[in-house]
């Protein structure tokens, strides 16, 4: 099922990123917990839609175990904050093995009103955790 899961966030690298896309607009454009939301439902998982709740779902892994198709959170410039992760987060990616992270990017372009560009890439693991940093957690979904 991850290698179904890695499989088809491949192919939708270089899909364009739309700050707040709804789950309607996909697959043809993503925010980050919208891609993530996406990939997970195409394999029959439900998971919430936005950052800061998906990294409340499944199990907390260490960095030192992580396994493709575990989850990343990073805290992020603009962060989603909740009293379960009063630090915020900001956004997600998933690891895909061989130390690759693969995530819909963007940068703000402007504040008011809120643009962003960007599309889904992949990354390595190392450029995905020093440009997105600091960590917050790490998570794995059953499937």
């Amino acid at each position: 099922m991850i290698s179904r899961i890695i499989v088809r966030a491949r192919q939708l690298i270089s899909t364009p990123y739309k700050y707040g896309a709804t789950m309607e607009e996909a697959p043809g454009v993503f925010d980050c917990s919208g891609f993530i939301k996406y990939l997970f439902a195409e394999a029959g998982i439900d998971l919430p839609r936005s950052t800061i709740e998906q990294a409340r779902a499944g199990s907390d892994i260490s960095i030192e175990n992580l396994m493709p198709g575990d989850l990343l959170f990073m805290h992020g410039t603009f962060g989603h904050y909740s009293p379960h992760f009063p630090e915020g987060i900001g956004h997600v990616g998933i690891y895909i093995g061989d130390h690759k992270v693969i995530h819909a990017a963007s940068e703000r372009i402007s504040e008011k009103p809120i643009i962003e560009k960007g599309q889904v890439v992949e990354t390595s693991l190392q450029e995905f955790l020093s440009g997105w940093a600091p960590l917050v957690v790490i998570k794995r979904i059953v499937v």
